[in-house]
């Protein structure tokens, strides 16, 4: 039985009991959640040795850091450090987009390499053994799409993302109405190509019973992917992304009827004005489901810096009701991240999601804040780094710039205001 049906059911597993007591709440409470839809537990029964994460409603926002091979660089061990170091920075959950090298052994070494839960994009392993075996994408069958989907739930992932809203109806929403960046999405690309060559319905779609069947089996979370996402600011918001959003909301619906846990995948690139109404118009159209935001970035012109245009987005998401933020590094638009692009790039995010939780008044996020700063007031520096969002980097910082005095710092030094206020009193 899946979570979501054991949830059903008023059962409390193993999982909820260790995800309850690290949000704070009473068991019963997130149970009933779960039942209801607004949060969800990935994990795939065949994982051993996975540390269970709650992602949804009232929930502290949780943060994915992307890995993966291309096929310029199929360095599987290179991606493997990547999640770990993804991880020790505080990363909640791991997605291998692999689209080089050997797939399959490098998803099974990246499950290995920490105890987070495991996200894929089967579609991306799907095209690239179509090309091996058939010369192309567009030559991809069906039945190997779900055998690779089948495959990988076997293998112990725990959620997919899975593009079911790109439909022959929204990519023609998408050709009446125009856009300047068209598909930014692989996955929605790859199936776009796909249906186009074919003439026919997306598989994912049309078979989704198929989908919902494998992931009953083994518990694995459905992430319904925005393949229709917005690529830039111009494209926010359009017919096609809301057309998509539309069919999600309804294949919600049907995942829950069959007692499989889901999220909704939301917008990459959204001004700062529309994020609001972007977060309210998918909980009101997916009925409360998890809202995973890729992003999202706030302006087109910050290469190199994205990782902070997507903080600044992924803060505002989070506070109007978004409930997993998915890093975006400093190398995004540009090329894959190196291990130090990927810590900035989960600490940047992590900045955002605890921004976020201050407002949503999620358990323990303003005792954080408070506990800083006292400890800021009463100048204790070691205890200020601990309590930092990147102890490396602060205690790095204080040491290379470290002040005559113990208990200043070199920016103000013996005028410091804390220290001349608490002197005077």
């Amino acid at each position: 039985m899946t979570q979501m049906q054991q949830a059903l059911q008023g059962r409390i597993t193993p999982e909820m009991q260790e995800v309850a007591k690290e949000e704070g709440i009473d068991p019963d409470i997130l149970c009933q959640r779960i039942a209801e839809g607004a949060v969800i537990i990935p994990a795939n029964r065949h994982h051993r040795g996975l540390r269970p994460m709650g992602i949804g409603y009232g929930l502290r926002t949780k943060v994915n850091a992307n890995v993966g091979t291309s096929l310029d660089y199929p360095d599987m061990e290179k991606e493997v450090e990547k999640a770990k170091e993804a991880a020790k920075a505080g990363a909640d959950t791991i997605m291998d987009l692999s689209t080089g090298g050997d797939i399959g052994k490098t998803r099974a070494a990246i499950l290995n390499a920490t105890p987070l839960p495991l996200g894929t994009v089967p579609i991306y392993q799907a095209a690239i053994e179509a090309m091996e075996r058939h010369g192309g994408i567009t030559e991809m069958q069906e039945d190997e799409l779900f055998e690779v989907i089948e495959r990988q739930a076997k293998g112990g992932v725990d959620f997919i993302t899975v593009h079911c809203g790109v439909t022959l109806e929204t990519i023609n929403r998408l050709k009446v109405q125009g856009r300047v960046t068209d598909i930014v999405s692989r996955g929605g690309a790859f199936l776009n190509c796909w249906m186009v060559r074919n003439n026919r319905e997306n598989p994912l779609y049309l078979n989704y019973d198929r989908l919902l069947r494998i992931a009953a089996e083994h518990d694995v979370t459905l992430s319904l992917g925005d393949g229709l996402r917005p690529g830039c600011l111009a494209d926010a918001t359009d017919r096609a992304q809301i057309q998509e959003l539309i069919i999600l909301g309804e294949l919600v619906d049907r995942a829950w009827a069959a007692g499989v846990q889901v999220m909704v995948e939301g917008p990459g690139h959204v001004p700062l004005d529309q994020i609001e109404a972007n977060i309210k118009l998918q909980k009101r159209l997916c009925r409360g489901a998890p809202f995973y935001v890729l992003g999202p970035l706030v302006t087109d012109i910050a290469p190199g810096y994205d990782h902070i245009t997507a903080a600044i987005g992924g803060a505002l998401a989070a506070a109007a009701g978004a409930d997993y933020i998915c890093y975006v590094t400093p190398s995004e638009h540009l090329g894959l991240p190196t291990v130090e692009e990927v810590r900035e790039g989960v600490i940047a995010a992590r900045i955002a999601g605890h921004a976020a939780d201050l407002v949503k008044g999620i358990p323990g996020a303003w005792a954080w804040d408070q506990e800083m700063a006292k400890e800021r007031k009463a100048l204790h520096w070691e205890r200020q780094i601990e309590l930092s969002i990147d102890p490396e980097k602060a205690g790095r910082y204080r040491k290379e710039r470290r002040s005559s005095g113990e208990d200043t710092c070199t920016m103000c030094g013996e005028f410091c205001a804390m220290k001349l206020t608490s002197q005077i009193r």
